[in-house]
């Protein structure tokens, strides 16, 4: 930023003064003369934004800046800003580069520099670099060695305070260097004390210590980190002040002996003692007291004959005491807040008194300085404060900083593709705010946070907005234990990232293929499903209601949901039976998709119907919408939430009563679980939206029904108890299942309470005749309770059946809107509503809303070809009544089949699935146990054997896990009991359940639950912690996959499933008002050496770019591996960093929390600790291994 003009205008200035002035000076050590000689040019011996500072400051004093730069460094922008920069330390580890004083000084001397400004930390208070800068004929921008010495030196630095007459905390006298010294100081001054890097400051090498087993632990860290920071591990014992507030003032000298303050900042917001946060001036500080503080460190100055800038720090306790800590013989991080209240710009002040100027020149009387208003700078930084502030490192995705009036940005490599390394400070941005008081400066700096977007790396600027919110520091309570008291500042409103982590799905799509198995290899059409209109009622009547403030006119009109919401289950059931006309309950949003597209479609697609199913469709008895196999598949596929899906169709669909599927005692799983579990979920379940619940067990197994039914009432929901049908009533030699038994199980439903009785026939047995004889049955003896049927289409006969039904008596059926009905799935509602019209039945439903209706869906099914049960079954099949396989599993039993190569064979299936259901006695056939006889069928076709051929080898036979689960009783008891031999030979010695499985179970512990959740994910809900119990590992899974690439549930279908093409548009709504507009441009030939593929994007119109890893191409290269977060016994690296210290070796037996690793990175030391007890398994390091954040350290079983 080198600008010829300026700097000949300066150096014409400069000619017209002359070039030495002297002055005479007789006390305190300064020199008896003081020379004025312009600087030409200055070198920074630093990195980062205060490098970038100094740059500026020479820039506008029309100075040229020279930087210098490590390997590490070669892309880092401060070298950029500066006119000349120069490679050192070529070689030499990343710190070390910095510190290498005979290579600076060579640069400097081979480049026409005059002067070196060290900035702060490295080098800036190494005497011997001040030292070698002078002996070179060069200036050093700051005071003289030996005043660098003496003030680097605690101990000096005590010695001249105490010889100035200024306030001192007890300490040890010299530097300590060994831990048996250290444990001496403590036992005979007592604790608590600090130690303190004797040859550096910033917090680095400082820990506090209150017992005295933490002694030599402590020390030897702190030493260790204060050797790697500064190049000396000695350290200075002070005893620890309790309470303090941490006040520094701000000094300039210059060589005449002049020293002003530019008052005091407050620094005691510190973390670690670290700074955080600083303001200045000190708020609440009494007048008396600052001027006693700052008349100390002027006098502590002036006695050691300070010149250049400077800051003598503080510590103030609760009676107004000062205690004098160290001087701070640089510039430093926060001296930004100094110059906005003073407005004097301290580098340039720097720089041109080690011109030779003096105070009084440069307008720098004490009576001309003075305060205005309130400045306070935070430090962002790439820590995660939700993870004990580890440092972060990572290449900047995104970067959009918070600006305006009255915000200062003070910054380095802040920007997109800017790669913070794990070798230095975490510093990213310096942000300053400045205004008239403490609340208002406070709120600036709020908004210019708020307004940052850092993607890639974590901040802490969560944690900085909880400190600039909280009631005390806005008034200015503060002192150092500030942090430490306020345990809600860390607590976290969760950042959400959104926008990126799509990003990172997409490029995850476009370079690994799909993230949910398809099933076939057709794609996904490329259409946009036309979502016909919803009617806007802008009559004057409807305006003038919503201005009453009732129903507004994007409202739908009021269903049958309105009488449930008001009066209750046993109303809405009395409301039911009153009408005359059929009902209709449309599946379209379950059983239909379940049947026919393998359970894939998603709540988008859902979502975009339902405003217009509740404007046109507010008469049906209920939309089935959840439940069942929905529940674990839009975790485990779709990688979606459940319950959000729930509530979302809720808020767009308020009228129509939503029914769901319960499978009694194992509420939405394949398994029994604890009654409690049960009973959480439908209270959770009625908060989130449900109405009825439509109960059922695999078995008919009454226990187990009963269970659920009880669970859904004391929910509040409507208990709908379904019967499944098999068999044929009509046929009087099928006598398993005869009237009788479906008669005798409807009384036991009604004098249990159901509301509503169902007959559930999952497979579309149920034949016209039979459907007459059973529902005449049923309502001759139950005249009052509504009668609910649902089938499937399989073969073809459902809408004769259903009709049947409506005629004997039923109040309700199952239908589906026609693009979505058939084969599999339920009856076509258009044929169902067509053929009732104009009769006693008629549905009350327009049969052009249905013809729009289904429109929506003929194209919304062609997004969901790779599910597509047509794929492999072109019609529906009258061979249903032989093999009685549920419409919901036949297309899935398709699928599965042509998975493991049974493509061919799927008539065998068939047929085997029949001879399996014999060999299991003829069961009740609905998830979980069509499954169990699902599972035997393939098992069968898969190993070529026939029924005799199971029961005979049955006892050498290796069964499915769900067939031998299914004989010990955990699903429940089939009627007529388990088949023998079978049984006995399959389990032989294995435990047996007796009656209902889940009453054996101890009640699961939400609260544990919860907590272990915890562990390992972050904002965990009430939700997350149901869909747990039922489902531990997919919920598990679902969590790491919504954290890494967020609301993946908001992208159009197509994109989802497999991935936009390059160069296509497209838009993505994350909510109402928030959507992105996105363009894949590229995806890069080449690997990087990592293994990552970078992919481009154009977000908003902006270029944004993610890096993936390879999953093929890294096969061919040597990648160190990943801990996986869901495996609790693989250790990961909580940072990126490099080994110092390996603990344990394989073999070794280790307690939780017990230290394995110790890692170096950003000048910071981090023990990892066991996550578990258990045994070293293998170790993936070695010492001075580098790595990255989540890489493998060991396995601990």
């Amino acid at each position: 930023m080198f600008i010829p003009r300026a700097q000949s205008a300066f150096k014409a200035l400069r000619s017209a003064q002359p070039r030495v002035r002297l002055y005479f000076v007789s006390k305190n050590a300064y020199s008896s003369q003081v020379e004025y000689k312009p600087i030409r040019s200055v070198l920074v011996a630093n990195r980062g934004e205060i490098a970038i500072r100094v740059f500026r400051a020479c820039t506008e004093l029309g100075i040229k800046s020279v930087a210098v730069y490590s390997e590490q460094d070669k892309m880092h922008m401060h070298r950029q800003k500066a006119d000349e920069s120069y490679l050192v330390g070529k070689g030499l580890p990343p710190v070390e580069a910095y510190l290498n004083i005979p290579e600076i000084i060579r640069v400097c001397k081979e480049n026409d520099v005059d002067a070196v400004h060290p900035g702060y930390g490295f080098l800036s208070e190494r005497s011997d670099f001040a030292q070698a800068v002078i002996d070179a004929g060069l200036r050093f921008i700051g005071p003289t060695p030996e005043v660098v010495q003496n003030m680097g030196d605690k101990v000096a630095a005590r010695v001249a305070a105490i010889e100035a007459g200024v306030p001192i905390v007890p300490g040890t006298d010299g530097p300590v260097t060994t831990k048996d010294e250290a444990l001496e100081f403590c036992k005979k001054h007592g604790l608590p004390v600090i130690f303190k890097a004797a040859y550096g400051g910033g917090g680095r090498g400082m820990r506090v210590v209150r017992k005295m087993e933490e002694v030599e632990e402590n020390f030897q860290r702190a030493s260790s980190e204060a050797k790697a920071a500064f190049g000396n591990g000695a350290m200075f014992i002070e005893k620890f002040i309790e309470r303090p507030r941490h006040i520094e003032v701000q000094l300039l000298g210059d060589k005449a002996g002049n020293v002003v303050h530019l008052y005091e900042r407050d620094c005691s917001v510190q973390r670690r003692h670290q700074k955080v946060v600083e303001i200045a001036p000190a708020p609440r500080l009494p007048l008396e007291l600052r001027d006693k503080m700052t008349e100390a460190a002027v006098r502590l100055a002036k006695h050691v004959g300070y010149e250049n800038a400077g800051t003598v720090e503080f510590l103030c306790d609760e009676s107004g005491n000062f205690y004098f800590i160290e001087v701070n013989a640089r510039l430093q991080v926060e001296h930004t807040v100094t110059e906005e209240i003073t407005g004097i710009d301290l580098v340039q002040s720097q720089i041109r008194i080690a011109e030779g100027m003096t105070l009084p020149e440069l307008g720098y009387t004490q009576e001309n300085i003075k305060p205005r208003g309130y400045a306070i700078q935070c430090r962002v930084t790439t820590e995660d404060p939700a993870n004990d502030f580890q440092p972060n490192t990572g290449r900047l995705e995104v970067f959009r900083s918070g600006e305006g009036m009255g915000i200062r940005l003070d910054s380095a490599s802040a920007y997109a593709g800017a790669i913070i390394s794990p070798y230095y400070d975490s510093l990213l941005v310096k942000v300053i705010s400045h205004a008239g008081d403490l609340q208002s400066s406070a709120a600036k700096m709020n908004r210019a946070l708020r307004e940052f977007r850092i993607r890639g790396v974590k901040t802490n600027i969560p944690f900085l907005l909880n400190v600039l919110e909280n009631q005390k520091f806005l008034h200015g309570v503060l002192d150092t234990y500030f942090i430490d008291e306020h345990p809600q500042l860390f607590k976290f409103r969760p950042t959400q990232n959104r926008a990126q982590k799509l990003l990172n799905y997409l490029g995850e799509v476009l370079v690994n293929g799909p993230q949910t198995p398809l099933a076939t290899t057709l794609k996904p059409a490329e259409v946009s499903p036309h979502v016909p209109a919803v009617p806007l009622d802008l009559s004057p009547e409807a305006l003038e209601r919503e201005e009453r403030g009732e129903a507004k006119v994007t409202e739908p009109p009021c269903g049958l949901r309105d009488i449930l919401v008001r009066q209750g289950p046993e109303a809405f059931a009395k409301e039911v039976r009153s009408r005359k006309n059929l009902m209709l309950m449309d599946t379209t949003f379950r059983d239909a998709h379940q049947s026919l597209l393998a359970t894939r479609v998603r709540s988008h697609d859902l979502l975009k119907i339902s405003p217009y199913v509740a404007h046109k469709f507010h008469n049906l008895y209920a939309l089935e919408n959840w439940g069942g196999a929905t529940f674990d598949v839009a975790l485990r596929f779709l990688h979606e939430c459940p319950w959000e899906r729930l509530e979302e169709m809720r808020k767009r669909i308020p009228n129509i009563p939503f029914q769901m599927l319960l499978r009694g005692a194992n509420a939405v799983g394949y398994t029994s679980y604890p009654d409690n579990v049960v009973h959480k979920f439908c209270e959770l379940a009625v908060q989130t939206g449900m109405d009825i619940f439509r109960v059922f067990d695999s078995l008919n197994y009454l226990p187990n029904l009963i269970l659920g039914m009880e669970a859904a009432g004391k929910a509040g929901g409507v208990v709908e108890a379904a019967i499944s049908y098999t068999g044929d009533v009509s046929d009087p030699k099928r006598t398993k299942y005869d009237l009788k038994y479906y008669t005798n199980l409807a009384d036991e439903l009604v004098k249990a309470g159901t509301h509503v009785l169902c007959i559930k026939d999952m497979a579309g047995l149920l034949k016209p005749e039979a459907a007459r004889l059973l529902i005449t049955a049923i309502r001759d003896k139950h005249p009052d309770i509504p009668i609910h049927i649902h089938t499937h289409d399989t073969s073809g006969a459902g809408v004769a059946s259903m009709l049947a039904c409506a005629q004997a008596g039923a109040d309700v059926v199952d239908v589906a809107v026609d693009s979505m009905s058939g084969m599999t799935s339920q009856p076509s509602m258009g044929a169902v509503v067509a053929s009732l019209q104009g009769t006693t039945l008629d549905t009350g439903v327009d049969l052009r809303d249905v013809s729009e209706y289904s429109a929506y869906w003929e194209q919304t099914r062609t997004l969901y070809a790779p599910f597509e049960c047509t794929t492999t079954m072109r019609s529906g099949n009258a061979d249903v009544y032989l093999n009685e396989i549920p419409g919901g599993q036949y297309t899935n039993l398709q699928f599965q089949a042509f998975s493991l190569g049974l493509g061919d064979f799927f008539e065998d299936v068939k047929k085997a699935y029949r001879e399996a259901n014999l060999l299991l006695g003829d069961i009740i056939k609905v998830t979980p146990s069509s499954k169990v006889v699902g599972d035997l069928a393939q098992f069968m076709v898969q190993n070529n054997l026939t029924a005799d051929q199971v029961l005979e080898r049955a006892e050498e036979l290796s069964f499915p896990k769900s067939v031998v689960e299914y004989l010990q009783g955990l699903i429940g008891i089939p009627h007529g009991g388990f088949p023998e031999p079978l049984r006995s030979r399959v389990l032989k010695d294995m435990p047996r359940i007796e009656g209902r499985p889940g009453a054996e179970l101890e009640p699961l512990d939400f609260d544990k639950l919860k907590q272990d959740l915890k562990e390992s994910h972050a904002n965990i809900s009430d939700r997350d912690v149901m869909s747990a119990a039922l489902y531990p590992q997919v919920t598990n899974e679902y969590l790491f996959f919504r954290e890494k690439f967020g609301p993946v549930d908001k992208l159009d279908t197509r994109i989802f499933l497999t991935g936009p093409k390059v160069g296509e548009e497209f838009e993505v709504t994350l909510e109402r008002g928030k959507t992105l507009s996105l363009k894949a441009m590229a995806m890069a030939a080449d690997l990087k050496p990592n293994g990552d593929r970078e992919v481009f994007f154009e977000m908003n119109g902006q270029l944004r770019t993610v890096h993936i890893l390879d999953k093929e191409a890294v096969k061919e290269i040597h990648v160190h591996p990943k801990a996986n977060k869901a495996v609790k016994s693989e250790v990961g690296a909580p940072m990126p960093g490099t080994v110092i210290d390996i603990r344990v070796a394989v073999g070794d037996k280790v307690e939780k929390g017990q230290p394995l690793v110790v890692l170096s990175a950003m000048k910071m030391e981090m023990v990892v600790q066991a996550p578990q007890a258990g045994v070293v398994k293998k170790l993936e390091i070695a010492n001075g291994m580098k790595l990255e954040g989540d890489d493998l350290l060991m396995i601990v079983e």
